[in-house]
């Protein structure tokens, strides 16, 4: 079956998948430059996560779309398995929301176009004012009404262990006063983990999980520390055995 499996991936998934990423990239930047962004940089790509997730025959479950309130404001964090983590939460969380994502994947070819029409958010560390321009354009976000979708690990296990976690996202909620929603993703690691990028997809159930939402408990640093804390521990008890407990990751 893993064969005939990665057969079907090459002639069939592969080729399905890249039409599918060109179509929806570009229908995002003509309609971002046509219209309402909010509404083009989400809908495409809703459809193009849930689209390659199908495709490849990988079977989601969700749990808890009923903790949230359609019109509140979130910002959402989650542990960061493998590269099927943005196709898992862009076609099954059915949430309107802006990525925060690294500066580096802006020179992907047309997805980091779209990305740019759409106003998602890059992250940019290369000094001071570079940061403080990438946390101002999230605050905008935020206060547009928009929900902000952030891996707060920075970057994708090795191990499908949980990282450390950044406190950015967790100081925007405390700036703006928006409640943290925690979300533990399993099984990307083991569909494509980090150090098989490029190699052929592995069948597993994929599975998200999204918990109760963290309201603020007040304004500073003591807010920000809480809804740290209590993500990380919320997050890290729905892993599966197998990955629960911490272990560092070489690049963070």
């Amino acid at each position: 079956m893993k064969y005939l499996y990665r057969i079907y991936q090459l002639f069939v998934a592969l080729p399905l998948g890249l039409l599918a990423t060109i179509i929806t990239a570009i229908t995002v930047m003509v309609g971002c430059w046509i219209g309402n962004g909010h509404f083009w940089g989400y809908y495409p790509g809703k459809w193009w996560g849930w689209f390659i997730v199908r495709i490849l025959l990988l079977p989601v479950k969700v749990e808890g779309r009923e903790n949230l309130d359609s019109n509140q404001s979130y910002v959402f964090v989650s542990n960061h398995q493998g590269a099927f983590d943005i196709f898992l939460v862009y076609g099954f969380l059915n949430r309107n929301f802006k990525w925060m994502m690294k500066r580096q994947l802006r020179k992907i070819p047309l997805v980091g176009i779209a990305c740019e029409a759409s106003h998602q958010i890059f992250v940019d560390k290369r000094g001071p004012s570079k940061v403080r321009q990438t946390y101002d354009k999230a605050r905008e976000i935020l206060r547009e009404g928009m929900s902000l979708f952030v891996f707060p690990e920075g970057s994708r296990t090795f191990t499908g262990h949980m990282g450390l976690f950044r406190r950015g996202a967790f100081m925007l909620a405390d700036d703006l006063q928006l409640p943290v929603v925690p979300i533990t993703i399993n099984g990307s690691f083991d569909v494509m983990p980090r150090m098989r990028d490029g190699h052929f997809v592995c069948w597993h159930p994929l599975s998200l999980t999204i918990h109760q939402p963290i309201p603020p408990i007040g304004k500073g640093v003591e807010n920000v520390r809480q809804a740290e804390e209590q993500s990380y521990k919320i997050i890290m008890s729905g892993l599966i055995p197998e990955y629960q407990g911490y272990v560092e990751n070489p690049d963070q």
